[in-house]
């Protein structure tokens, strides 16, 4: 049977730099079912330049005036509001995480005690980067928008070099267009780099709907990550491609239900069918009334429900006996 989905809530930047709004996250988060609410940890100055443009999807939801740099910089999470958001996520059981944008916010995170670390899709080329996060020994979920196999095959071998085993390494497919049409999804790249690398897999999912993440864990997601927002008419780079907390909740559920009916690849029947087999097999009957000692042959034999008697899949073992009594029309056939 398949194991649990890890299934994280990305809150990511969409509380717009309010505590209040993050902790709302994380009970919305709480609420649907997720594993983990996962935040972003950065300081703007290490992470972008002054002349730092913002992508599109960024432009058309920000203010068109700000720079990557000024966006980025009313986003950060202090380490108030890192230890703010982690107590409220313990007091609403759910996991805190947080995705760390440069070495000094991976070893921020590191110290308050996260027990995995995840690397954002424009990190995947980042030598120094990887090589410290992999120093670290812990568990890691490795995002590849826009990356090339070979440039994944390099990030994996970074890591281990560094320190970490492959059987600790999980990769995301990801596509980082917000949102991401779905002719761009190309699901199936999930199920090549499992094969290619032998690494667990998940899916990270910007498009606008559930039906993708739920089809990524049929075909073997281990985690999936998907943004969540309270409003995506809200301003922000991210909130237009984000679940909203009825969305979320249902997304959760779906993947639930796929978990629960993947099995275990077993073919045979269920517990909840096995009474219908009587009722909708078949069993070999006397098409006629026959009498005793008569040959049974294809005129006074049929298959008729149910499914009590002799199979039919024994026709040729019956056809060409005598009848050791009289059998009367639709009566099931013994022998």
């Amino acid at each position: 049977m398949k194991t649990a989905t890890l299934i994280i809530a990305e809150a990511g930047v969409n509380h717009n730099g309010d505590l209040k709004l993050g902790k709302r996250l994380i009970d919305a988060a709480a609420q649907a079912g997720a594993d983990l609410v996962k935040f972003q940890t950065f300081n703007a100055q290490r992470l972008a330049t002054l002349y730092a443009p913002k992508a599109q999807y960024q432009t058309e939801t920000t203010e068109r005036s700000q720079s990557q740099l000024d966006m980025l910089s009313k986003l950060e999470l202090t380490p108030q509001l890192h230890k703010a958001l982690l107590a409220h996520c313990q007091k609403k059981a759910i996991g805190f995480f947080s995705t760390g944008f440069d070495i000094e916010s991976v070893e921020y995170l590191a110290g308050l005690g996260l027990n995995r670390l995840k690397i954002p899709s424009g990190e995947i080329t980042n030598l120094p980067y990887l090589r410290r996060v992999g120093s670290l020994g812990r568990p890691v979920i490795l995002s590849t928008g826009m990356a090339t196999l070979g440039e994944i095959e390099s990030a994996i071998e970074i890591l281990e070099k560094a320190g970490i085993k492959r059987s600790q390494i999980t990769v995301l497919h990801c596509n980082t267009e917000y949102p991401t049409p779905m002719s761009d999804v190309n699901l199936k790249a999930m199920c090549t780099i499992r094969e290619a690398f032998e690494v667990a897999v998940g899916y990270s999912d910007h498009t606008s709907g559930i039906e993708v993440p739920i089809a990524a864990v049929a075909l073997g997601a281990t985690v999936i990550e998907k943004h969540l927002t309270l409003d995506r008419n809200l301003l922000g780079p991210d909130h237009k491609a984000s679940l909203e907390p009825d969305e979320f909740a249902a997304m959760v559920r779906a993947i639930r239900n796929i978990e629960a009916a993947m099995g275990d690849g077993i073919k045979r029947p269920s517990p909840s069918e096995e009474k219908n087999r009587l009722v909708v097999r078949k069993s070999l009957v006397a098409a006629r009334p026959i009498r005793a000692g008569e040959t049974f042959t294809e005129e006074n034999v049929t298959v008729k429900r149910p499914g009590t008697g002799i199979s039919p899949i024994r026709w040729d073992e019956l056809i060409g006996r005598s009848a050791p009594r009289a059998f009367a029309a639709d009566e099931l056939i013994e022998i």
